[in-house]
């Protein structure tokens, strides 16, 4: 006996649903990337990075007021200086809707989509940590033992 036709769209509609999942847990993870929530405005406060002590997790969290400022401050100078933004961002996730979209379905497309907005978050996460690495190396070692003890105290409640 053969498959009917509403068996396979069904089958059909569970692989697009899976792909749809798997595309929102991708651009989820993107959209909190450090770099992605650090190039953002702060809306009436310009100079202010929203959400940037939870995008960077503990490490971030740990810094001052005045070092997460002046890293989010380098960051958006960075991305305004000619790294690829909310631009290529926009871009790659449209190309991979576009991908999702297309019948037949093309792994090959979906998963080069996919590869080249974890390259985007990929640059971002390197470019923080570039900048984190700067910022605790110019700290004293008071203030780093300052920022480790904030880092302990983190780690302690979680």
């Amino acid at each position: 006996m053969g498959v009917s036709g509403n068996e396979t769209k069904v089958g059909s509609g569970r692989w697009m649903r899976l792909i749809l999942v798997a595309s929102l847990a991708l651009n989820l993870l993107v959209v909190g990337a450090v770099g992605g929530v650090l190039i953002m405005s702060g809306g009436k406060h310009p100079h202010h990075v929203p959400g940037f002590d939870r995008a960077g997790g503990p490490m971030t969290r740990a810094l001052s007021h005045e070092d997460r400022r002046e890293i989010g401050r380098q960051m958006r100078a960075a991305y305004r200086d000619g790294r690829p933004g909310r631009t290529a961002q926009r871009e790659a996730l449209d190309g991979l809707i576009t991908a999702l979209r297309a019948d037949p379905f093309e792994r090959a497309v979906v998963q080069s989509r996919m590869s080249e907005m974890r390259n985007l978050m990929r640059d971002r996460l390197e470019l923080g940590e570039t900048l984190l690495l700067d910022r605790l190396e110019a700290m004293s070692p008071q203030e780093r033992a300052e920022y480790a003890d904030r880092l302990t105290e983190s780690n302690r409640r979680r």
